[in-house]
Parts: structure tokens; C-alpha cells; sequence
């Protein structure tokens, strides 16, 4: 394998400043420990963790990529682009950030609202305690509480149950376009990334294929192959892909809880060798 290859990189988690449970600095800290040569915090929408988590890997002698996890709606369905290698500071990706979480609060509140006709109360003011601002309020959040309740015995069976399309708490939203978020990570001198494309299963093949196209065609340049997300068949599907549409490889563990996440931090297998990795981008 080369040495790129090599690299234990992970380039998708989340911290408490969106959906995950460990602080910037708690997670750098796991990364470390677990190996990680290279990492990301990639938090939902937010930047807000980004000096903490550039300072927390400094101090561990580990190298660092400022990024994003941006919330978008394709096709009238909800599909996420990660943001890597981005200046954190860049006013045009702080304030299209700023827009797209806006929604979040009142989106919020309707998923409390068909939660408490089935019998459901205090869910809005529940979540919020486990999102600590309404900004970023989450299905995830939503989740630990109703597994709080004992409503639910994990997560798992939360998103079974709840909070998904034709189930009480499911509430659509709109979000930021392709177009605009991949515009955003490019002014801010990042690399796009589609992230987790096998979660996408809503979207027949060809309009898969209508989103790698254009998002090649707007200036996307990578799509994870190996994610938590995926199973070991999409890591090989992903991986054609990549080299179909001529994309960089990107790895990451989409890493939110010790107890919830499939995946730990670096516990990846490596990309295949003949996939070019997304971090040979910043080398």
C-alpha cells in the first residue's frame, strides 16, 4: 500500500457543539489514543468547535483539518456534504451556516407537537437539555430523550419507531442547497465531500447518478468510502464509484458517542490502495 494510503485518518465525528456527547478536546483525546493520524472535526452546521479541536490536536502532535458536516436537501431529500480543510473564519460559510440552522428551532418545536398527540410530553424541553442550544436541535437529541423516558431501549430503536417519514416526530425540512453548500466550502478554500452516499437508499439509481454528476459539475471532488455508515459491500460499491466518477476517497467514522456510534474513532479499515485518498488534496 502507499504511504497515503496508509494514513489512519478520520474525517467525519461530531462533538457536544452539534449532536455528538464529548467535548472538541475528548474526542482529540480518543483519536490520539486510538491511532488517528490525521483528523477532523466535522460538526453539523456549525463551526463552532473548530479552534478547540485545531488547539486539542496541536497539543497531541496530531495533524488537523477544519471541517463541516452541512445539512442539504436534494431531490426533496435530506443529504449531508462534509466541508474539509476550510478556514473556519471565512464570513461566507459562517453566515450561509448561520441560515441553514436557523430552521432548526422551530422544526423543533413540531416534532414536540406530534410527539405529544401520541402521548409524548415535555420532548422539546427534553431535547434541549441533551442540545443545550435550539439553534442545533436535532432528531438525535429528540432520540436520547425518548431512550431517557425508557420510550425506547437505545437510539436504534428510536429511529425505528419515531422521528422518520410516516412515524410521530417526523417533521421534513429544507435545507441548504447543493449548490450553496459546495459554493460556501469552496470560498472558504475547502474540499467537498459527499458524505455516506449508502445512506441515501431513498434515491433510485439514477438519481445517484444525477447527484455525482452535478455535484462534480458544481466542483465537488470527494465522496466517503469508508464510513461507519457503510457495510463492508458499499465500502467495494463506494469505492467503484469514486474511481466511475473520478472522485478522492475520504474515510471517517461518523463518530458521535462512545455507547451509540458502530464505529470508534480510527477503527477503520484503510482505503484501498488504488483509490486516491481526499487528504492527498492538502499534502
Amino acid at each position: 500500500m502507499s504511504s497515503l494510503s496508509l494514513i489512519n485518518a478520520d474525517l467525519h465525528c461530531h462533538s457536544v457543539v452539534s449532536d455528538g456527547t464529548l467535548t472538541p478536546e475528548r474526542l482529540a483525546e480518543r483519536a490520539k489514543s486510538n491511532g488517528v493520524n490525521l483528523w477532523a472535526l466535522t460538526d453539523h452546521d456549525e463551526l463552532g468547535g473548530q479552534q478547540r479541536a485545531r488547539d486539542a490536536a496541536s497539543a497531541l502532535k496530531m495533524d488537523y483539518l477544519a471541517g463541516v458536516e452541512i445539512s442539504v436537501t436534494w431531490m426533496g431529500q435530506t443529504i449531508h456534504i462534509v466541508g474539509l480543510g476550510i478556514d473556519a473564519n471565512h464570513i461566507g460559510i459562517l453566515e450561509g451556516l448561520r441560515r441553514t440552522r436557523e430552521g432548526r428551532g422551530n422544526r423543533a418545536q413540531l416534532m414536540a407537537d406530534q410527539l405529544l398527540k401520541v402521548g409524548i410530553p415535555g420532548a422539546y424541553e427534553g431535547a434541549l437539555h441533551f442540545a443545550g442550544n435550539d439553534q442545533l436541535i436535532s432528531r438525535t437529541h429528540f432520540a436520547r430523550f425518548l431512550v431517557e423516558q425508557g420510550i425506547c431501549r437505545d437510539t436504534e430503536q428510536v429511529f425505528k419507531n419515531y422521528l422518520v417519514e410516516d412515524k410521530p416526530g417526523y417533521v421534513p425540512h429544507v435545507w441548504a442547497t447543493l449548490d450553496d453548500a459546495v459554493a460556501w466550502i469552496k470560498a472558504a478554500g475547502g474540499v467537498a465531500v459527499i458524505a455516506h452516499p449508502g445512506r441515501y437508499s431513498r434515491l433510485n439509481a439514477m438519481q445517484m447518478d444525477e447527484l455525482f454528476k452535478h455535484f462534480k459539475d458544481i466542483g465537488g471532488l470527494a465522496i466517503e468510502v469508508i464510513t461507519g455508515s457503510h457495510s463492508p459491500d458499499q465500502y467495494q460499491t463506494f469505492g467503484k464509484i469514486a474511481q466511475q466518477y473520478g472522485f478522492l476517497a475520504s474515510r471517517g467514522s461518523d463518530f458521535h458517542d462512545p455507547d451509540e456510534s458502530h464505529i470508534d474513532l480510527g477503527n477503520l479499515p484503510h482505503l484501498p490502495d488504488h483509490l486516491t485518498p481526499v487528504w492527498s488534496a492538502f499534502h
